[in-house]
């Protein structure tokens, strides 16, 4: 097996592999852009791959096809869920192919995938206002990778070259909670309206705006204290609004419930009941949901979200988004000194590690607050 270059005109290559001897002898072509010394360098790569075994025939394959046809065998093959897939497909159409969707994919390289990442980071916004963020231009290089590691298990490429050059590193971004003295008067300027048993809900349970959406009356015990967490709703353009299982068994929980949030879904139910037996509609079924439309339907988590919008700027608190409430619950358990494993457990998340990844910047706030109480305790014991 050997390989040789000729030049078709300046900075373009042919590269010639020879397979066989005699009769037998075969040639494959390759092109190649770029200096003598690349092309000599790509052409020993290609050499070696013919002898290693790893070597592919040439395609005309751009990524943006390869890119389209695995996002489709993955949510067929269902190994993403509906919610993935659309944002997979966003990632794809907005941070990936506009860029670097024209390449061949067996001629991507990793210098290319270093620009593109510059690109995103200098004026990746579909605004053209700025760039994206270093988490946002992760998540995109994540899903290219994905898609090269199946190219390179089907063959289609040598490597994967999204893994020789790694994206930027994620900023730090501390989750935002209630502080403390706002929560009392969060809590008593949503008083008296609708909104009010789902906030306090979500935010003494600590569950997820899916999770709180999908919560049914059948799921619910109030003379036990308890909430059964086996359900989430999930809203794509593709699907609709649907119900589906936890991604994870951690998903799936019992969470104990305070006396203030017991008494925030009785008066909910009971004003449910009125309600409907104005409408003529009749008693609640276990299989309704607590905080169902009008029409006894879920509502849709972005309706939810611009509801909730809506309500907290008309409360002149427009800053609280609703998933604050999630990391302002974590918060209050940390504060408690309630233990990393079962603060994780009721959060659902799969492992502590997680909960830890999170709240980090909390818990260290915990271990600070610790050392001035014993700053504190020594202090008084000088003055003794």
């Amino acid at each position: 097996m050997k390989g040789h270059i000729r030049e078709r005109s300046p900075g373009h290559w042919a590269i010639v592999l020879s397979l066989g001897t005699g009769k037998s002898r075969k040639l494959k072509w390759h092109s190649y852009k770029g200096t003598k010394r690349q092309a000599q360098a790509e052409c020993a790569r290609l050499v070696a791959g013919l002898k290693e075994g790893s070597y592919v025939e040439p395609s005309k394959l751009t990524l943006a096809d390869h890119l389209k046809a695995r996002l489709e065998q993955w949510e067929t093959s269902k190994k993403i869920g509906a919610k993935t897939a659309e944002r997979y497909a966003e990632l794809i159409n907005n941070q990936i192919v506009p860029y670097i969707g024209g390449v061949t994919l067996q001629k991507l390289t990793a210098i290319e995938i270093e620009n593109w990442h510059n690109r995103l980071a200098s004026a990746g916004r579909k605004d053209g206002k700025g760039g994206l963020s270093n988490r946002t231009i992760g998540h995109a290089h994540r899903v290219l990778s994905k898609a090269l590691k199946d190219a390179s298990k089907f063959d289609l490429v040598m490597r994967n070259v999204a893994t020789t050059q790694q994206p930027p590193t994620p900023d730090d971004e501390e989750v935002v909670i209630v502080e403390q003295d706002r929560i009392k008067e969060l809590l008593g300027k949503l008083s008296g309206r609708s909104m009010y048993p789902k906030a306090i809900t979500a935010l003494f349970t600590g569950a997820r705006r899916s999770e709180l959406l999908a919560m049914r009356w059948r799921y619910l015990n109030l003379e036990r204290k308890t909430w059964e967490i086996c359900e989430s709703l999930e809203e794509t353009r593709k699907h609709g609004i649907r119900v589906k299982k936890p991604k994870t068994k951690a998903g799936r929980r019992h969470v104990s419930l305070p006396e203030i949030v017991v008494d925030a879904l009785r008066e909910h139910r009971r004003a449910q009941l009125e309600l409907r037996m104005k409408l003529g509609l009749g008693k609640l079924s276990d299989d309704d949901f607590v905080f169902a439309d009008i029409d006894g339907n879920p509502r849709g988590p972005r309706a939810f979200s611009s509801e909730w919008a809506d309500c907290a700027a008309s409360i002149g608190m427009p800053d609280v988004v609703f998933h604050a409430l999630r990391h302002t619950h974590a918060s209050q358990l940390i504060d408690a000194g309630v233990d990393i494993v079962t603060i994780s457990k009721r959060l659902g998340h799969a492992n502590p590690n997680i909960t830890l990844k999170v709240y980090a910047h909390l818990f260290r706030n915990k271990d600070e607050k610790a050392a001035d109480a014993i700053n504190t305790a020594l202090a008084n014991l000088g003055e003794a």
